[in-house]
């Protein structure tokens, strides 16, 4: 894999563009925005994606273990306290106006696409440093503000009540989420900028892979809307 002109975040994108593409841009989000999305798609989606939120709260605490220095342990730790602290409560919240109740959740099996994304990410930071995870972990830390930017700025997108997904659109295109995700491609940024390229082309290799799971995660949900139409 050649590194693009690019530096950071952009080149690993520029290196999967068609994966990185076939994710922001996937049916399930491009009905999601025109509020045609099946709903059992959606409330499938809602319950693997609580699972998601269990094991990005594990690999949180991975890194954690894996920073080297305070700054790092700070950040680590924040993003570890804002999911279970925050993130999670509000998650079971919006599954419950959804008919999704927190017994529910609890006791809901793992999809294979849920299994097979979260324990990639957990992998790649067990078995790298605390870059190899970040960037394990950027398609969704980044790449949901992308997918709310995107959807915006598209002409099918309906806002306001006339779509029953207006919550979540406005959740992923909020101010707070949108300078959570710029931040987070800053460290990236300057992180990647000083990897050699062998180096390079290694942890691009892990971010196409995380993006090819993400598609299949929203796959997951598309395809139960298929079971229930």
């Amino acid at each position: 894999m050649s590194r693009s002109n690019e530096v950071g975040f952009d080149a690993l994108v520029q290196g999967c563009l068609s994966d990185w593409r076939a994710y922001c841009q996937h049916d399930f989000v491009r009905q999601l925005g025109e509020g045609t999305l099946h709903p059992e798609a959606f409330r499938h989606y809602l319950r693997q994606d609580y699972l998601f939120l269990v094991h990005f709260a594990r690999a949180w605490g991975l890194a954690v273990y894996k920073s080297r220095d305070m700054n790092e342990l700070r950040q680590s730790l924040d993003s570890l306290k804002a999911i279970v602290d925050l993130e999670m409560g509000l998650h079971i919240e919006y599954c419950a106006q959804w008919g999704i109740g927190e017994q529910e959740l609890a006791q809901l099996p793992e999809a294979r696409e849920t299994v097979a994304y979260t324990r990639y990410v957990l992998d790649a930071g067990n078995r790298g440093d605390l870059l190899d995870l970040h960037v394990a972990l950027a398609p969704c830390l980044i790449g949901y503000a992308e997918i709310a930017k995107w959807l915006v700025a598209q002409s099918f997108t309906v806002r306001g009540d006339a779509n029953p997904y207006e919550a979540w659109i406005s959740m992923y295109i909020s101010p707070e989420f949108q300078a959570a995700a710029q931040v987070e491609r800053d460290w990236m940024d300057q992180k990647l900028a000083k990897q050699a390229p062998e180096r390079f082309d290694a942890l691009a290799v892990t971010f196409r892979e995380a993006t090819r799971l993400e598609v299949d995660f929203w796959q997951m949900g598309l395809n139960a809307g298929d079971v229930n139409a």
